[in-house]
């Protein structure tokens, strides 16, 4: 059936209540329904149930966009042929989300390029799929910019940003010392997302060696013990992906004999 044997009063009722999408499979649709010879109860479910399905679709990529989770590290994209080892059982456990729901923390564990990130944003991406917030950000970054929210005195509400997000996943922490002032900051972090909601940290370091990261011992030990006591543990072990990635010339694939124009990011991703 073509898209003009619909009547145009129907489409524009459709875009009117802002349904114009179910325009895209209606057609087919409408032919399914005559072969099958449905009723019209079943037709109209199945129709606004394929438009829940988009905007439930919809709904989790622009999450995952806000997030700043990257596209293609999303768990059916995971590379079977890595030469890394885990608990899959824990892997499981953790993709079931019950972590998030008892407000339980995980730490992804491991050497470098065993695809800690990956899972950690992997993780994420499901979070939003299941209608969570998650935000995504780099341990460093994420001091810097608490470091720079006090000199305008926006501290207060980046610090309630980040405790009141259903997910954060803090990537590469305890790479390098901390500061007095970043000490206070992740201790804050810590002790306020703890038994409150759920936080995902990676890192190369295991957590016994991070109370060393800390400028305060005393602040060490109360963050670090509240937060390894309330989190599950994956350890992903293994060689580097990373070599594999490294780029290379494709013979079957020749230099195109223009260079390529810039491509504009998404409205969205300006937001962050």
């Amino acid at each position: 059936m073509a898209a003009a044997a619909i009547n145009p009063e129907l489409v524009t009722a459709l875009k009117r209540l802002k349904l114009g999408r179910i325009l895209d499979t209606l057609p087919e649709r409408l032919v399914l329904a005559d072969k099958q010879e449905m009723s019209l109860d079943d037709l109209l479910l199945l129709v606004l149930t394929d438009e829940i399905a988009r905007r439930d679709s919809t709904a989790a990529d622009n999450r995952a966009r806000d997030a700043g989770l990257d596209p293609s590290m999303r768990l059916e994209l995971w590379d079977k042929s890595s030469k890394v080892t885990f608990d899959k059982r824990m892997l499981a456990e953790l993709v079931s989300l019950r972590f998030l729901q008892a407000h339980r923390h995980v730490v992804v564990l491991g050497p470098v390029g065993v695809g800690k990130t990956f899972v950690s944003q992997a993780l994420g991406h499901i979070a939003c799929r299941h209608g969570y917030n998650v935000r995504f950000v780099r341990a460093d970054a994420m001091l810097r910019t608490l470091r720079q929210s006090r000199l305008d005195n926006s501290r207060d509400a980046e610090m309630v940003s980040l405790t009141s997000v259903d997910l954060i996943v803090v990537d590469d922490f305890a790479l390098e010392p901390m500061t007095k002032e970043e000490s206070k900051d992740v201790y804050q972090l810590f002790l306020e997302r703890t038994g409150r909601a759920s936080m995902i940290v990676t890192s190369n370091r295991d957590t016994a060696e991070w109370l060393a990261m800390f400028d305060d011992v005393l602040l060490a030990q109360s963050a670090v013990d509240r937060f390894k006591n309330a989190a599950y543990d994956f350890v992903i072990e293994g060689e580097s992906y990373r070599p594999r990635l490294k780029p290379a010339l494709d013979a079957a694939n020749p230099p195109p004999t223009a260079p390529a124009n810039k491509t504009r990011p998404h409205p969205r991703s300006r937001r962050r």
